[in-house]
């Protein structure tokens, strides 16, 4: 008998183990849908996510599309099969989503649009202020290089936010450009945002113009990555670079003077957020219930939308102890291989 209730305890350990995250709570269960979770910023909403629903007596349950837009609409419905009550979405590709957002919708389930536009009157759309981002990238490189030669590395053609980005650092440039000071020189999409396409299309636009690059406008620390894997290859590596997202990786380059600014958008903050947001939902909370709240209609479309953006945070070698005085990154992390001469403040 007491080797049938070991292996019945074992059974049961070997279940539980297997079940998703906090399986055994009592509360609503909110499903995830990630576009590409290898992404190292996925893994801090992810845990920002799961500790609001925590705390909200919420339950969490996940799919990774791994980049792949019929995968995503499996998966969300995958998650609304399994009982999701509310859904939260980081969309692989805008408008391919829609599907399945309608689909939840005939359900009855509310769905946030997680930090990627959703253009759907439908959803509560959860994200940073995009184009302000865009914004702050150009004005940190062009406070560094106001003429020369510019290349503009976009984000995924897919992805609303790409355009939102853009639309920014143009807005930024657009005087430097009329002058004639600032020429761009290349300009690219990148698909999926790939650093490795990221890096391709830099190494194009570095051979198409002969290498007389003055500066790039990356729009987020992946592409970044990228864009200095192709500078290194021509001992370019230095040139003022933007990025975005407050990766580990680019605040170290930051701190060795291989890219100018990250701009900072607190994963916690945003996966906080929507984990809040989506056990009220729901628990049958309206999206015009929660605090914050107003309609955008800034998308393509301009189709209204109620929406909630979050303030970012421009990260350069003058500030990068915001970064780990909030926790974000360690000094050891951000300083790694920093040469001591050309050391910021932080890392002396």
């Amino acid at each position: 008998m007491k080797t049938i209730s070991m292996i019945l305890a074992l059974a049961i350990t070997a279940i539980a183990a297997a079940m998703p995250f906090d399986a055994f709570a009592s509360g609503a269960l909110v499903g995830v849908s990630w576009s590409n979770f290898q992404e190292e910023r996925w893994k801090k909403d992810e845990g920002a996510i799961k500790e609001a629903l925590r705390k909200a007596g919420a339950r969490y349950i996940s799919a990774d599309a791994q980049g792949s837009n019929e995968k995503q609409l499996a998966d969300v419905e995958a998650l609304i099969t399994k009982g999701a009550k509310a859904l939260i979405i980081l969309a692989q590709d805008a408008n391919a989503v829609l599907p399945a957002v309608n689909r939840a919708k005939e359900a009855g389930i509310p769905v946030i649009a997680y930090d990627r536009l959703i253009e759907d009157p439908g959803v509560l759309y959860l994200t940073f202020d995009n184009v302000e981002v865009g914004r702050m990238q150009a004005r940190a490189v062009f406070a560094v290089q106001p003429k020369g030669n510019y290349v503009l590395i976009k984000g995924s053609s897919t992805d609303p936010n790409a355009d939102f980005l853009n639309g920014g650092q143009r807005e930024v440039l657009k005087p430097a450009i009329d002058k004639g000071d600032i020429k761009i020189v290349g300009e690219q999409y990148t698909d999926g945002w790939a650093p490795e396409i990221a890096q391709k299309n830099m190494e194009q636009i570095l051979t198409k113009n002969n290498n007389k690059v003055d500066a790039v406008v990356a729009s987020n620390d992946g592409t970044a990555g990228g864009v200095v894997a192709a500078l290194r290859a021509q001992n370019m590596v230095g040139i003022p670079l933007s990025g975005q997202d407050g990766d580990v990786a680019a605040l170290n380059r930051i701190a060795k003077g291989e890219q100018t600014v990250s701009v900072w958008k607190d994963a916690r903050e945003l996966g906080g957020a929507a984990g809040t947001y989506a056990a009220k939902l729901a628990d049958g909370a309206k999206p015009t219930d929660i605090a914050g709240v107003h309609p955008w209609s800034g998308g393509p479309k301009k189709i209204a939308i109620p929406s909630v953006f979050l303030k970012p945070v421009a990260v350069t070698k003058a500030n990068l102890n915001i970064v780990i005085g909030a926790g974000w990154a360690t000094k050891e992390q951000v300083c790694l291989g920093v040469a001591a001469a050309k050391a910021p403040p932080v890392c002396k």
